[in-house]
């Protein structure tokens, strides 16, 4: 069963979908990525067939619901969103051997909780995902021009919990965040704080981790993170095998070689010493 959360500070129990408090999306083809077009937005290559798209609304009152729908066209942010995901992780010519999982559908509920956002299977079907996204952290987005830049990243973070591997459970979840940050950095929707610096750890997650995935796919050569989603497929992950059976050294060392280079490019080697989230990676999803 493939696991994909994002914890936040208070993580509620997902509710269930009420019959008729849905409201389907369906898929755009060609459509801008929001009401503005994206330019820094990936281009598909691929077609890949969408999962059933669907949005739901808590609080229709509350200013985050009105922030969103005049910030976003959830039809097209939601079908593009899906087709890069998809085109990061999987779209290798020559390599049809790449394979998403079965998610049948994804349903954005929109409602008012603590922290940013969280992905989880419902119970009786993990084909069938739900993305929680909370109103209050939609309001408060400031400056109001990066509404559009912070939704759209933010989502597509949690559109890569619904598509990814996770080693059959035995994943760090730093390599799973990581993964989803690297999509949303390959994206061009890195937000404005996201620094290249080296964290205590290499599966810190999020941009910490992005950023050592990003150096890595500059190393060995474009699709590295592709190969490595397709191994957290194939395979029970177990950290020594993982590595050097995919890229043929320790994660250790990769992660030394990284700190190497940020320091001889004058970027910052070192970053929080006890393992403990920033103030800024708090408030990722």
């Amino acid at each position: 069963m493939m696991l994909s959360s994002s914890p936040t500070d208070a993580e509620p129990t997902p509710s269930p979908v009420p019959p008729g408090g849905v409201v389907p999306v369906t898929e755009s083809s060609g459509s801008p990525f929001t009401k503005s077009a994206d330019s820094s937005s990936t281009p598909t290559t691929t077609s890949f067939d969408l999962p059933k798209l669907r949005l739901q609304f808590h609080d229709l009152a509350h200013p985050g619901s009105s922030i969103f729908l005049t910030s976003v066209v959830p039809p097209q942010i939601f079908s593009a969103a899906v087709q890069n995901v998809l085109s990061h992780l999987y779209n290798a010519p020559g390599y049809p051997h790449l394979h998403p999982p079965p998610t049948r559908s994804v349903t954005l509920i929109l409602r008012p909780m603590g922290g940013v956002a969280y992905t989880t299977g419902i119970d009786l079907d993990d084909d069938h995902k739900e993305i929680h996204l909370s109103l209050e952290y939609v309001a408060g987005i400031n400056p109001a021009g990066r509404r559009t830049h912070e939704i759209t990243g933010v989502l597509t973070h949690e559109l890569v919990h619904c598509h990814q591997w996770n080693g059959q459970g035995a994943a760090p979840g730093g390599l799973i965040e990581g993964i989803a940050d690297w999509v949303r950095l390959q994206c061009g929707l890195a937000p404005p704080h996201w620094k290249k610096e080296r964290a205590a750890k290499w599966d810190a997650g999020y941009q910490h981790t992005a950023y050592f995935l990003e150096y890595l796919e500059g190393r060995f050569g474009k699709g590295t993170v592709r190969k490595l989603n397709e191994k957290l497929r194939a395979e029970k992950y177990e950290e020594k095998a993982f590595w050097t059976g995919t890229l043929g050294r320790p994660v250790e060392q990769l992660w030394e070689d990284y700190g190497k280079t940020l320091q001889a490019k004058g970027d910052s080697g070192a970053g929080p010493q006890d393992g403990k989230q920033t103030l800024d990676e708090a408030t990722q999803t």
